[in-house]
């Protein structure tokens, strides 16, 4: 067991338009910060939170990356390891852009760490979603999963965890768009609607199927084509401020596709490369300032780390 370890996890961007709970990617930022330490009591223990305000639980079992730590001991049968875990926060809350499953991944990353346990981020990651359930009530890995083990992440089935990184495109980045206003994920996914035509699961299921396959073959054309979303999007936009007029922003200076982060607020273009990511980013700027709307926008590679140990 080591004296002490710091990790970071990154956000992430989950459902990308048309893989909804099945599809996410690793940013290169924002993220949060998770330190362990040798505590000189048995028991992991979380003793503090910065960066969130005072809103988060110190309790295990209600702390995501508490949880998510807590449940890799008691599969060691180590439960009572002496561990402190201090948590930094660098990611606003109901952002959409996976701020819960950060916490988690970094938190089981660096008590695994500082384990030795020998097993891979592969390994622990059902542990991490664990974690992230303790914040949204359901068990799914598409913000969790690009977090711990980076890349562009397509889960086959959420329940076995079966799950497959992505080839990416060269040059292939994304514009984040976060307008400065909360959408929780509860409320998020209680607006859905649990009947969907054949038809949008037709369409849909052709477009995820077409993205996997432009990812592989780097053809930027199929993926512009690809990435609809005809089922989520047009439910979950009225909750975004000015979001069809910053998505038509969008497309028009290039963006491959254009599309809600996670549950929202938070938006990404993907887009082909940075020159057009940072136009589409210049553009989403001076319509938010327009509107008077606090924002920050900034434009990402996919990270292929996903965490990582300082």
């Amino acid at each position: 067991m080591l004296k002490s370890v710091k990790v970071f996890a990154p956000a992430s961007v989950a459902n990308v338009a048309v893989g909804y709970d099945i599809l996410g990617f690793a940013l290169d930022k924002p993220g949060d910060d998770v330190l362990v330490k040798q505590s000189k009591t048995p028991g992991l223990k979380v003793v503090e939170i910065t960066g969130a305000k005072g809103k988060l639980p110190l309790g295990i079992k209600k702390n995501t990356a508490g949880f998510a730590a807590y449940r890799l001991l008691q599969h060691l049968g180590a439960e009572d390891a002496p561990i402190d875990m201090y948590i930094h926060k660098k990611m606003p809350f109901g952002s959409g852009m996976g701020s819960s499953a950060a916490s988690a991944a970094a938190g089981v990353f660096a008590v695994n760490q500082m384990m030795k346990t020998g097993l891979t981020k592969r390994e622990i990651l059902r542990f991490a979603v664990e974690g992230e359930q303790v914040a949204d009530g359901a068990f799914h890995g598409d913000n969790v999963a690009p977090s711990l083990m980076g890349g562009m992440i397509l889960i086959r089935d959420n329940l076995t965890l079966d799950v497959k990184k992505l080839h990416i495109p060269s040059g292939l980045c994304a514009t984040i768009i976060h307008p400065h206003v909360e959408v929780l994920t509860k409320e998020s996914r209680g607006i859905l609607s649990e009947n969907v035509s054949l038809e949008k699961v037709i369409k849909q299921s052709g477009n995820l199927a077409a993205f996997v396959a432009a990812m592989y073959t780097s053809d930027i054309d199929l993926l512009s084509r690809s990435i609809q979303d005809v089922i989520i999007e047009p439910q979950r936009a009225r909750l975004i401020p000015h979001f069809y007029e910053l998505k038509e922003m969008g497309m028009n200076q290039g963006a491959l596709g254009f599309s809600i982060s996670g549950a929202g607020p938070a938006m990404f273009a993907m887009c082909a490369n940075s020159l057009v990511a940072e136009k589409i980013k210049e553009g989403a700027e001076k319509i938010l300032h327009e509107k008077g709307i606090g924002h920050t926008c900034f434009v990402s590679g996919i990270n292929q780390e996903g965490a990582f140990r300082y």
